[in-house]
């Protein structure tokens, strides 16, 4: 159903069903998607009719009441869209994605070439509706890596020499604390610091447990605070059989943070404190078989392979990841639902998904086939993911260009 926007009145929006008013902010979006690709083309002709003048900008941030910054990262955009990334300046005019989702890939690609960048935009073309801007970036962070993966190794290693901490004091006696960090070294501080704060999380604790992140961080790095047996700064690093063997330097993956340089992955291997464990995959779709029984203090393997399978929340748009996640029981066994402490009946959701399941008018719905999860909110709208796979499926080589790039690892189980 279209509806005009422009006839609506306030009468109407009062006299609006849930249904309405979820169908109006719908075709309310994809009217405001269609009207930034009409400013991107608008704009690019006026760069066009000024020779692309450096003082382009200038106009643009006093007619758009812009700052002189945000003016120099539209024209950049604009020049990009119409330029390297035609195709998903294509889904803005269809009403798929915005600007500022089509500004993140801009900024994926921003190292490419323009050759390699069409390429980029040609891998996402068709894939980006319906996704939110951080699945959008990542997916082309994905193809980024594919197409350029020697370009990504070598940036990611000059990266490296960019850490800093910074101290940035904000109002009201407040102040920031930045650490531009190696995303491994980062996530372990973060997973210790979160470990540590749940276990302060007690029934007589006031604090939130942002506060008590905050606070422990504050305590450890002042030397108030040694940390608190059991609590281990453990992430997750997957890692195909042939990158951890210096074969190839393809499909390693640091968990909530995204691929790494193979390089990378085989100098965490080798740290002393690093633990293995083995992956099977399903050589063609990628999917997780199996998680190995062998590691230093394991928990509950069943626990584990459903966060090792699901990766994050599987509800969509949620990055949270599996591991600060809860594991929970499709059918509840204690609710009379004949549930089952088994893979088939095991999704991973963080814990404000996990209480939305028992809002009424939400449903989920968990397929113990093929594990997609379907939540469907309470007008009626489906939402449905499944889980990512560690493996790139063989299927989506559908060139040879592509092939070459990705490697053709996937009959091989990683670690």
């Amino acid at each position: 159903m279209l509806l005009n926007l422009f006839s609506l009145c306030g009468d109407d929006i009062v006299r609006m069903s849930d249904d309405a008013a979820v169908e109006t902010m719908t075709v309310a979006r994809e009217a405001i998607c269609r009207a930034e690709a009409l400013q991107v083309h608008a704009l690019a002709r006026l760069c066009k009719i000024r020779g692309h003048s450096r003082w382009v900008a200038d106009e643009v941030a006093l007619d758009l009441a812009l700052s002189k910054h945000a003016a120099d990262g539209l024209v950049g955009a604009v020049e990009v869209l119409t330029t390297r990334l035609p195709r998903l300046l294509a889904a803005m005019e269809a009403g798929e994605i915005d600007l500022r989702t089509a500004g993140k890939v801009c900024e994926v690609t921003a190292a490419l070439s323009d050759e390699q960048a069409r390429k980029v935009d040609e891998n996402i073309a068709g894939r980006v509706a319906g996704k939110d801007a951080e699945r959008v970036r990542r997916m082309a962070r994905d193809a980024v890596c594919a197409i350029d993966p020697d370009g990504y190794a070598e940036r990611a290693k000059k990266r490296r020499k960019d850490r800093r901490v910074e101290l940035i004091h904000t109002g009201e006696g407040m102040a920031q604390l930045f650490a531009y960090l190696p995303a491994e070294i980062a996530s372990a501080i973060y997973v210790r610091v979160d470990g540590i704060a749940r276990k302060l999380k007690t029934k007589d604790e006031d604090r939130t447990l942002d506060q008590l992140r905050a606070d422990v961080l504050a305590d450890l790095a002042l030397g108030k605070h040694e940390g608190l047996p059991g609590v281990l700064a453990q992430v997750y690093v997957h890692v195909p059989i042939d990158a951890a063997l210096g074969i190839t330097n393809d499909g390693c993956h640091l968990e909530g943070h995204g691929p790494i340089p193979g390089e990378l992955a085989r100098r965490i291997m080798a740290d002393k404190n690093s633990v293995w464990r083995k992956v099977t995959c399903e050589p063609v779709s990628g999917a997780v078989l199996d998680v190995g029984r062998t590691r230093y203090r394991p928990p509950a393997a069943l626990d584990e392979f459903v966060r090792v399978r699901d990766r994050e929340c599987r509800v969509a748009g949620c990055r949270r990841p599996a591991q600060r996640s809860d594991v929970d029981p499709h059918r509840d066994y204690r609710r009379g639902k004949n549930g089952r402490t088994a893979k088939e009946n095991l999704t991973c959701l963080c814990r404000r998904h996990h209480r939305l399941k028992d809002v009424e008018g939400w449903r989920f719905t968990l397929d113990e086939t093929t594990a997609e999860l379907t939540v469907t909110t309470p007008t009626g709208r489906g939402h449905t993911t499944r889980p990512e796979t560690i493996l790139k499926p063989a299927v989506e080589k559908s060139d040879e260009s592509t092939k070459d790039n990705l490697g053709d690892d996937t009959s091989e189980p990683p670690f």
